[in-house]
């Protein structure tokens, strides 16, 4: 294995763990809120009343994102090698574990682990582990087939 030293971007990758940390932080701190992406858009979709405006804020918030990270530096083109049908069943398969799962990896990797809860590290855990299974398949089992 090598690293493609052209794209490493260890500081970038560091800014933006940084502020999705203090994000989470600033979150469940000033509204006692757990920053999970799918609990946030699943609350937009089936809002309870007073409880859908800091949701669409923080909503807007990862959208504009990538606009404002480009006023400052060029945004990275996406590579994907995969055709349209991979991408919608592996979305379904994203969506179907993270209903499984209780939550996603923002909810259970950063918030969950930074409180300590032992469901969030069995999450996690499983997250990486089928990841690992994933790619040592596709690119060492499927790709000699």
């Amino acid at each position: 294995m090598t690293i493609d030293w052209l794209h490493f971007t260890p500081w970038r990758s560091l800014a933006g763990g940084t502020l999705i940390g203090l994000a989470a932080a600033i979150l469940i701190v000033a509204n006692g809120r757990i920053a999970g992406i799918s609990g946030i858009l699943g609350g937009l979709l089936r809002p309870a009343r007073n409880d859908w405006g800091w949701r669409l804020a923080f909503v807007i918030g990862l959208l504009a994102a990538p606009a404002v990270y480009a006023l400052v530096a060029p945004l990275p083109v996406p590579r994907i090698e995969a055709g349209t049908a991979v991408l919608v069943i592996a979305g379904l398969l994203v969506g179907f574990g993270t209903r499984l799962g209780g939550g996603c990896t923002s909810g259970h990797g950063v918030c969950g682990l930074a409180r300590m809860s032992p469901r969030s590290l069995a999450a996690t855990l499983g997250f990486m582990a089928a990841g690992f299974a994933t790619v040592f398949l596709v690119r060492h089992v499927l790709a000699t087939a």
